[in-house]
């Protein structure tokens, strides 16, 4: 039984969870927020607009971890730039057996702990010493992949855009009886819920995809569409997408597509604006390290030249600390 959760970070995806699990009376759920959507979840409590329909619950919202206590299950939905500050806040809501879910873009902190190739060292592009990982220690965690479209239009009011899939599984892989009490608890919330024996490779596929539409996008300020339409920007993609493909290789992530084919899912999408493109214009510090930076770095350690994957992430980076969003 999961009676308590917290959301840590309501903003689109926090947000949208939050309110699902709080609507459908799932679990007693609460946030630990701060600034203008503190104040709104405060006041307001949960809101979600789907389908034109306003939908709200009452919220228990604070930016102190000790005034909400030791929860059931923690989600973890902070943008990945933030969570070395909010990490080392988090022990008030860990209790002797509260899991951990992730539910972050890109490469979470854990990944690639137990990965005998990558040695002991933990991934300096997401957790540089090792501070995230002392805070969440591994045994809690569950690794969560999102798939779903949702924004905030102002601070605490989530418009859900499409999807309401939810991977989740144990970063060692296989299966356990957590993993399908949260799927079960999400699914109550009426998510579309996989619980996976393979989580690393869901999250590296979907990060597969994000690596060039997300960091392109962001320096260009295209559309997802307009990306795939100039045969010169889609090549240097595809290029880009077979690197990290081999890395995926090595580290027992397989991808059974290729580029092309991950292109025409995109496509159908349509004309798109990516999350860190988003971040672009709201002039939010941009998620690099965990989509771009840490597959370079992932190149390194393995020996897999990955010379798209560099100037990619050295052109994305530039762009970001002239622009004052990555730091310098």
């Amino acid at each position: 039984m999961m009676d308590k959760v917290c959301i840590v970070g309501a903003g689109a995806i926090g947000g949208f969870l939050g309110a699902r699990l709080a609507l459908q009376g799932a679990a007693r759920v609460s946030a630990l927020a701060r600034g203008a959507t503190l104040a709104a979840l405060q006041q307001q409590g949960w809101r979600l607009r789907e389908a034109g329909q306003l939908h709200t619950a009452p919220a228990q919202a604070s930016d102190d971890p000790a005034a909400l206590g030791p929860q059931d299950l923690v989600i973890v939905a902070v943008k990945a730039p933030a969570l070395a500050s909010v990490a080392p806040r988090l022990a008030p809501l860990l209790g002797p057996q509260t899991l951990v879910l992730t539910a972050m873009n890109g490469v979470p902190w854990w990944f690639g702990q137990g990965v005998a190739a990558l040695g002991a060292a933990p991934l300096a592009h997401v957790d540089p010493d090792g501070a995230i990982a002392a805070a969440l220690p591994f045994e809690r965690v569950l690794g969560g992949v999102v798939h779903l479209a949702a924004t905030t239009t102002e601070p605490g009011l989530v418009e859900h855009r499409m999807g309401r899939a939810l991977i989740v599984g144990e970063p060692r892989g296989g299966s356990s009886e957590r993993a399908e009490r949260v799927g079960a608890l999400l699914r109550a919330a009426g998510l579309e819920v996989t619980v996976s024996p393979a989580i690393r490779s869901d999250i590296w596929y979907k990060l597969w995809g994000n690596l060039t539409i997300n960091p392109v996008s962001a320096i260009t300020g295209a559309t997802a569409d307009r990306l795939l339409d100039d045969a010169l920007v889609r090549d240097f993609c595809s290029r880009a997408m077979r690197e990290a493909a081999q890395i995926g290789e090595r580290l027992g992530c397989p991808i059974a597509q290729g580029p092309e084919d991950r292109h025409a899912v995109t496509r159908k999408l349509g004309a798109f604006r990516s999350s860190m493109l988003q971040d672009v214009e709201a002039g939010r510090p941009l998620e690099l390290d965990a989509i771009v930076g840490v597959v370079h770095e992932l190149g390194r350690r393995l020996d897999v030249p990955t010379p798209n994957i560099d100037a990619l992430f050295g052109l994305t980076r530039l762009f970001g600390r002239v622009h004052g969003l990555y730091p310098g």
